[in-house]
């Protein structure tokens, strides 16, 4: 959860670099000369933030890569798990298509009739 929440504020930290970095180099205007220190500061900075991010992205990659190999073993012990509290329980399969027998009846749920007011 951090590197996500890391990777957010370096996105939004690219973006603010990339707005003023093409503010300061748009087409038709001519940047003073105490704006070119800007300009190189900016492109820095958004370069730096690029190599975050990518970085940011990559673990976050290696993550779910990990989760992706670990899930047939979740899996399989979930699979285990079941059929050894089937077993314990004493529970029989059902042939295909047999419909068990409710052990309990159905409850009713809500008023047998309709009411008006508020209910409490």
């Amino acid at each position: 959860m951090h590197t996500r929440t890391a990777l957010a504020i370096t996105d939004s930290t690219v973006t603010v670099h990339q707005d003023r970095l093409h503010a300061l180099t748009r087409p038709g205007y001519v940047p003073d000369f105490y704006e070119l220190d800007r300009i190189t500061e900016t492109a820095v900075k958004l370069r730096v933030a690029h190599a975050e991010s990518r970085a940011y992205l990559q673990a976050i990659r290696r993550v779910v890569e990990a989760r992706e190999a670990a899930a047939p073993e979740v899996e399989a012990t979930a699979v285990r798990l079941a059929q050894a509290a089937v077993a314990r329980s004493g529970q029989t399969r059902h042939a295909p298509g047999a419909v068990p027998e409710p052990s309990s009846p159905a409850a009713v749920v809500g008023p047998s009739a309709h009411t008006t007011g508020p209910r409490r």
